[in-house]
């Protein structure tokens, strides 16, 4: 991976405030794309209950803070050259029993919410920003469930 631009950077805190300003739905947008993928999910996801719910706070909570998390790899890939997860990650994906597969799905889900967002705006310069961070903040917990399940 070559360095982490301020553009990338950039782009990436634009399309963030763009996900932001109609928070409710794209959270809708996101969690029903996981779940198309891979209905399972739900069950890692304890304020689901049976279906996406647009009124549950919790919803949009937990998108505005993946999507953050994405964010704040972004602004450490362009700053600091590497991206370090909360320690609180690792044990909560492990607990969750989270896998590849399942990561996966959740990019491909941000990624389509963030589309959505963004609308005609949308291009491979956006897109590549995103998808780095995202792989590199996912590196991050897999590395931290990797040394929590040695401990």
């Amino acid at each position: 991976m070559g360095a982490f631009t301020e553009k990338q950077e950039a782009l990436v805190n634009s399309s963030f405030e763009a996900f932001k300003a109609n928070l409710p739905h794209h959270s809708v947008v996101f969690f029903n794309s996981i779940l198309e993928k891979a209905p399972a999910a739900k069950n890692m996801f304890s304020f689901l209950g049976d279906a996406v719910d647009p009124k549950n706070p919790k919803l949009a909570g937990h998108a505005e803070k993946l999507f953050g998390l994405v964010r704040d790899s972004a602004v450490q890939l362009q700053t600091k050259g590497l991206v370090v997860a909360d320690a609180t990650l690792g044990p909560i994906h492990t607990q969750k029993g989270v896998t590849d597969l399942q990561f996966a799905v959740v990019k491909e889900a941000l990624l389509k919410t963030i589309k959505e967002a963004v609308g005609d705006k949308w291009s491979e310069e956006l897109s590549n920003p995103w998808e780095v961070a995202y792989d590199e903040i996912a590196a991050a917990i897999k590395k931290a469930m990797a040394i929590g399940s040695l401990v």
